[in-house]
């Protein structure tokens, strides 16, 4: 069963799945840096919030133990207060699209990267001489009527 187990973890699938969970947790802090630090504090002075993420509405009375301001959505989450977050809600949409956005254009140019690679290699092959006269014999032979 190790000897099975060893040769799974060592096919080429396993370790580039691997590898692309590592590199996908990386571009994930970078989007979410993007979005967090980039796009949505200029999509808050746009539509007159500093923080974006922190629009909310609340929904319920605050604990009466909270202390803290009533303009901090993460603290008034912590205490407990039933809170509809749609500035952080539309903050991981934007996320979503983005890294959605960034995978799009990846496959796109690994779809043509691929394209022009197998158009070269059927041009690289070399057509047997006899495939050919069978080719212009049928080609003939579509020109004949009937």
């Amino acid at each position: 069963m190790l000897s099975e187990f060893r040769s799974f973890i060592a096919r080429g699938n396993v370790l580039d799945l691997a590898v692309a969970v590592v590199i996908g947790g990386a571009f994930s802090k970078i989007v979410a840096s993007l979005t967090d630090d980039l796009l949505m504090p200029l999509i808050g002075f746009v539509t007159g919030g500093a923080d974006f993420s922190a629009h909310f509405i609340l929904l319920g009375p605050v604990p009466a133990k909270y202390a803290g301001s009533m303009e901090d959505y993460a603290a008034l989450k912590k205490a407990g207060a039933a809170l509809f977050g749609w500035g952080q809600f539309l903050t991981i949409v934007l996320n979503f699209v983005i890294v959605a956005f960034a995978l799009f254009l990846i496959i796109r140019m690994a779809n043509k990267y691929l394209a022009k690679t197998m158009a070269a290699m059927a041009a690289a092959v070399a057509v047997p001489p006899d495939v050919v006269i069978l080719e212009q014999i049928l080609t003939e032979l579509k020109k004949r009527p009937v």
